[in-house]
């Protein structure tokens, strides 16, 4: 059996993780702009930023595998850890990507930035070389990008919707 109680507090605490990295990460980045250049503010941030969601991920998924959950919950949660890996190391690097973006710079001169897309350029290349000989890999690049900043979007809509629900109040009765 597959404990769905479990995995949806994975999941909120993945959403929660994605936020932090985002938020924590941009905020950083524009703090250092007082100080330095965007790209060694991004150079100097995103190292941290990347091994906190990192950790995070990480001591979220021992804590599962080290629960009295069943075998079936936890093989559930080592699954989604895999497949959620990209897009969560995506949430610090697309701060610096969309504060890049409104400061009309371009981020491909940060050498984190280049260092985090040939690490993920390491993992998707096979894929696109499996699925088209090689040919694809600026369209899985993109629809990396995409997919993962989709899923921030959803998770951070996830964690944030109930929020926006309680601060707007109960709805209103209906009267018959």
């Amino acid at each position: 059996m597959v404990s769905l109680a479990h995995l949806k507090r994975r999941l909120g605490q993945y959403a929660a993780v994605w936020v932090a990295g985002f938020l924590l990460s941009g905020a950083a980045i524009l703090a250092g702009l007082w100080f330095a250049d965007l790209m060694t503010a991004a150079d100097t941030v995103l190292p941290f930023g990347l091994a906190a969601v990192a950790l995070a991920l990480g001591a979220g998924l021992v804590a599962s595998l080290v629960s009295g959950e069943t075998v079936g919950t936890k093989l559930v949660v080592l699954l989604l850890a895999g497949l959620l890996v990209l897009p969560l190391l995506w949430a610090p690097v697309s701060a610096a990507v969309a504060i890049a973006f409104f400061a009309d710079r371009s981020i491909e001169y940060s050498g984190t930035y280049a260092a985090f897309q040939i690490g993920v350029s390491r993992v998707l290349f096979p894929i696109s070389q499996w699925i088209g000989d090689g040919d694809l890999f600026g369209w899985v690049w993109s629809a990396f990008q995409w997919v993962s900043t989709l899923v921030g979007f959803l998770s951070a809509l996830a964690k944030v919707w109930p929020m926006l629900k309680r601060l707007l109040g109960p709805e209103p009765a209906t009267e018959v």
